[in-house]
């Protein structure tokens, strides 16, 4: 995700506005619960309580949309394929603002209410762990964006010709019922029908798509696991470009026409930083990529959407390589907390350096140097990029720029052989799945057989400027 672009007096009116929110939240916690035999309502994160579930695991999400775009209307089914993972008389999606009005488990119609941001579910019979089940889930209304801790909008945003849809950090839920925290990873299969004449853009690899009766559905599917706040179902009019990669990677680009111009010179790079990226990271993760430039001024910035990253208006080269970094770091390799966000906007950020230095720009000591020249008192070093200490501080400067300083820090402490071994072995060895900072930590140490503790305990937990190094 690229930092977002704030206005102070949307700021100020959007804070407002999660109250309700938080004290919806509040009360849904507050419910008795049966131990061992109710899945918890969160996924146990301090920084978002109520995100994800406890209980199950998804494997899979088959939802079916359909969006009016000039009511802004929203009729939906979810199929959720799931194993339970403690025996479950009762558990938890995570689902808002919109109107439920069905739930199934297994076929057997199941009871269900509404509390705060949970959908609570009371199967017909109990849930034996280990057990596979299927939840289907029928709801529609008008969705609508959740407000972050910072500020800015997450979610189903609605836009003058459909919907940008971003979901980081607890935005799925305005737009579908999820286990919505990061450590459950499923697959997708979406089916979006829209208006003829609107392009309904998702995750992977798109299967189909047919018109008739003046509308057009799309059906798209993503087989690699991704995490809830990664999918997609931007809509708009866009211009479509498709082609294969000499990699083999199938590219599908959806561009807003106001855009179109300004997006070309960047959008004309993604198979050359893709393949650079492939050359310092391991191999790309997916079989699709590509980009969605939407015209969407309201929204203030981009997020690396699964295989192919959203943006709310044209990017300029230095977001590309930005959001196609995270494809590797944060959308492959998924973190397990939110305090380790650092882990994918570090990551990314410090892909920015490393690409202009590889072709011509500023070094990344360069870099490293034009912000240690901040003063103490700049927001900088606010707060430690590897534990921000609340979500309205995962997208501040710390997290981006002193999570890629500490980087640089390690690259001059083990030198370059090992340091791009440790980002190949983070990118490969952790594929499809989960890390941790601690776990990094550890690989660095015994990629480079040194003591590294010292080294991250000053550049990610240490509040303030650190001594010149």
């Amino acid at each position: 995700m690229t930092p977002p672009r704030r206005q102070p007096a949307r700021r100020r009116a959007a804070v407002l506005a999660t109250v309700p929110v938080a004290v919806a939240a509040l009360l849904g916690a507050a419910g008795p619960t049966a131990p061992g035999t109710t899945g918890a309502p969160g996924a146990g994160d301090p920084y978002f309580p109520l995100s994800g579930n406890g209980g199950y695991d998804v494997r899979h999400y088959d939802l079916t949309l359909r969006y009016d775009t000039s009511s802004r209307d929203l009729d939906a089914t979810a199929v959720l394929t799931a194993r339970a993972t403690q025996r479950l008389t009762r558990f938890d999606l995570d689902l808002t603002g919109l109107k439920v009005t069905a739930v199934t488990v297994d076929r057997a119609k199941a009871a269900f209410r509404r509390t705060g941001q949970e959908l609570v579910v009371t199967p017909r019979h109990a849930l034996r762990a280990g057990q596979e089940f299927r939840v289907t889930v029928a709801y529609h209304g008008t969705p609508k964006p959740v407000t972050d801790p910072d500020g800015s909008a997450d979610g189903w945003i609605p836009t003058d010709d459909g919907a940008f849809v971003a979901g980081e950090p607890q935005g799925a839920m305005t737009w579908f019922p999820a286990n919505a925290h990061p450590k459950d990873k499923a697959s997708y299969d979406f089916t979006i029908t829209v208006p003829e004449g609107r392009t309904a853009v998702a995750n992977g690899v798109l299967l189909g798509q047919r018109t008739a009766h003046g509308r057009t559905t799309f059906r798209w599917r993503e087989t690699q696991p991704m995490a809830a706040y990664l999918a997609t179902a931007t809509i708009g009019r866009f211009q479509v470009q498709r082609y294969t990669t000499r990699d083999g990677i199938q590219v599908y680009n959806a561009v807003d026409a106001r855009e179109a111009r300004a997006a070309a010179p960047a959008l004309k790079k993604l198979p050359s930083v893709l393949e650079w990226e492939s050359k310092l990271f391991g191999p790309y993760p997916f079989r699709a990529a590509g980009a969605i430039v939407d015209h969407a001024p309201d929204v203030g910035y981009a997020l690396e959407t699964q295989t192919r990253p959203v943006y709310d208006s044209a990017p300029d080269l230095d977001t590309l390589v930005h959001e196609s970094a995270h494809q590797w770091f944060g959308d492959s390799v998924t973190l397990t907390a939110w305090k380790d966000i650092w882990l994918n906007e570090g990551f990314a950020t410090y892909a920015e350096w490393l690409y202009d230095e590889s072709h011509g720009g500023r070094s990344a000591q360069q870099a490293f140097d034009s912000l240690y020249a901040r003063p103490a008192s700049d927001e900088l070093w606010d707060y430690p990029p590897g534990d921000p200490g609340s979500g309205e501080n995962i997208f501040g400067t710390p997290v981006y720029a002193r999570g890629a300083m500490a980087l640089h820090e390690l690259r001059r402490a083990v030198g370059d052989r090992d340091f791009f071994r440790i980002l190949r072995a983070w990118a490969t060895g952790h594929r499809g799945g989960h890390g941790t900072t601690a776990q990094f930590v550890t690989l660095a140490e015994k990629t480079s057989g040194k003591r590294l503790d010292g080294l991250f305990h000053t550049w990610l937990y240490t509040r303030g400027k650190p001594d010149r190094p």
